[in-house]
């Protein structure tokens, strides 16, 4: 009989989620180990964009330059760009992913971190890589088969792919981020709702030198309107940059009805031909694959010891660029829960916040992303383009919209329109930072929610509200100058407070748990030269805010309390899930 091999944490899955998971445990100093059922880690790009929430916590957990150095930089991404084709006729652009001025000033006060494109296969070799090093034991060809559970653990099957034998892992939690078509969701009969396979995508990965057509307006996308472009898929075709300017993939839609088009290299040909527009530049076919668009959501993201994350629990098209992101986010969300639990800090209820808190999320950015390839339409519309016709009659309404006429000087207006309107897509800085978490894990101060002042899809409003990210603002200490944001996380509880706040750094120093202090103010270990804190804290110098380790407020008290200890204790408790 084998020896069942022994582990903390267990998690099936080399992904954006799983990867994370490992990277932040590890980190933490919890023993686990990765098993995935592939040879290798992600050998084509699939997801790319990187959000300035998902910078943060790789920031935190030490691998941020890493990506930076890897990554497309964010002023190359942003002339998203709608054309018949790459060599045809360009109807117009949108300054996308923060590169609008505008938008960019936002970014800029945001966050420390900088969005960036950083294709799959290049992303999780970094995470992978430094979750090893510190510790995570990493399995390929090891296949997740099944698994139980007890009051004390859970016993995993897996299967040795190379010797073909099968045997078990136990630990005391399992983290299934096995992707889309999860086995362990599946197997902790976790509720989904809406739907998979509502729509039918090609992948096509592709070496060719496309410079003379890109780099004079450097983008991640090129959206082309093309005859059968909205057909299945993601709304259009799609030209995406993997790296500037030589290697790409382009999304083509099939009808999901009729099934997937034969994919042999001489149909991927004739799709970049027709996508390109160029039948000179040679191109070398590197990969092709189908899938499916899905709208499904988990409505629960555990059952007991067992929990999943990303794609396990959100599945949608790559519009607006959540898939990786928001994978990663709920890989952190959960790492630093487990650790607290299972040293015995916290009690175990405080895992049933990582459902309360992310699951909303998930929810939210499938309904997004599916809303995105619905706001494609109006694009087309504008043309008249998405009744049945000849591609002649297509190019007639292209060319209709340049003649001197009252019908096409709306039409012109209507196109520019649609086109702005795909902001929500490309430009929804409020999906990417705006997250508010309601659960036991979170104190409420009392105060009204004043919700946003403007569209919250579209930007940002920081909020030092119990629930709300902590805001990020520039700060110093000594001659360094450092964002708030890098005050806290490293995987503990730090307070925050000012000048009159002693009560508050006596109450932190006297928890059984370490919490660390932050004192901001003149003659203090930081000050706030900018004034920037002062006005973003929205407590008084003597107030406090008590931050988890994933950088999210738990506690507000705005101003000064000779029953600081008490009250500081009475947080924690609550937020341990000891209350």
């Amino acid at each position: 009989m084998s020896t069942v091999v022994e582990t903390d944490v267990l998690i099936v899955g080399s992904g954006p989620a799983g990867a994370s998971a490992a990277l932040a445990l590890s980190t933490y100093g919890v023993p686990n180990i990765v098993v995935t059922r592939y040879a290798s880690l992600a050998d084509t790009p699939r997801a790319h964009i990187t959000n300035q929430r998902t910078m943060e916590v790789l920031r935190d957990l030490g691998v941020e330059q890493e990506v930076v150095a890897q990554a497309t930089p964010q002023h190359l991404m942003g002339n998203t760009t709608f054309c018949t084709s790459l060599a045809g006729e360009e109807l117009g652009r949108v300054r996308s992913w923060g590169n609008d001025p505008l938008v960019q000033a936002e970014h800029e006060l945001a966050s420390p971190t900088r969005m960036c494109d950083m294709p799959q296969h290049l992303m999780e070799p970094v995470l992978v890589n430094a979750a090893v090093a510190r510790g995570t034991r990493l399995r390929f060809e090891t296949e997740y088969l099944s698994h139980t559970q007890d009051a004390d653990g859970v016993t995993a099957t897996v299967r040795d792919r190379l010797r073909g034998d099968t045997y078990e892992i136990r630990a005391k939690y399992l983290i299934g981020a096995d992707g889309g078509r999860s086995r362990v969701a599946a197997d902790a009969g976790l509720p989904m709702g809406g739907q998979m396979g509502v729509a039918g995508s090609i992948n096509i990965v592709f070496e060719a030198d496309l410079a003379k057509y890109t780099a004079h307006r450097p983008s991640t996308l090129y959206w082309v309107l093309a005859p059968g472009a909205t057909v299945g898929g993601i709304g259009a075709g799609l030209v995406r940059c993997v790296r500037p300017w030589n290697e790409w993939l382009i999304v083509w839609g099939y009808d999901v009805t009729a099934g997937a088009p034969d994919l042999t290299t001489e149909y991927a040909e004739s799709v970049v031909r027709k996508l390109v527009g160029d039948d000179d530049i040679p191109v070398t076919i590197k990969s092709s694959s189908a899938w499916t668009v899905n709208e499904m959501y988990a409505e629960r993201y555990a059952n007991g010891r067992v929990f999943c994350a990303g794609d396990a629990v959100h599945r949608h098209p790559p519009s607006n660029g959540l898939g990786s992101n928001t994978s990663v986010q709920d890989a952190y969300n959960l790492a630093w829960k487990l650790r607290l639990v299972l040293d015995g800090t916290a009690h175990p209820r405080l895992l049933d916040s990582y459902t309360a808190e992310r699951a909303p999320i998930g929810r939210q950015v499938v309904t997004r992303a599916n809303q995105s390839i619905r706001e494609t339409a109006p694009v087309f519309e504008a043309l008249d383009g998405l009744s049945p016709q000849t591609p002649e009659q297509l190019w007639a309404n292209i060319a209709a919209r340049k003649d001197s006429t009252e019908a096409a000087g709306k039409q012109r207006a209507e196109l520019r329109e649609a086109i702005a309107f795909k902001a929500y897509e490309f430009n929804a800085h409020g999906v990417d930072l705006n997250q508010r978490y309601t659960s036991g894990a979170i104190v409420p101060d009392g105060t009204p929610d004043p919700g946003f002042a403007r569209d919250p899809e579209l930007h940002h409003q920081p909020s030092s509200r119990p629930g709300a990210r902590l805001p990020h603002a520039w700060i110093t200490s000594g001659s360094r100058t450092l964002s708030t944001l890098d005050t806290v996380g490293r995987g503990r509880f730090t307070l925050l407070t000012g000048i009159g706040g002693e009560d508050w750094v006596r109450a932190a120093s006297a928890q059984d748990l370490p919490v660390a202090t932050v004192v901001i103010g003149p003659g203090q270990e930081y000050e706030d030269p900018y004034g920037d804190w002062a006005r973003l804290s929205e407590i008084s110098d003597a107030g406090a805010l008590l931050v988890r380790p994933d950088g999210f407020v738990a506690f507000r008290h705005a101003s000064a309390a000779p029953d600081a200890g008490e009250l500081l204790a009475d947080a924690l408790r609550t937020v341990l899930g000891h209350a």
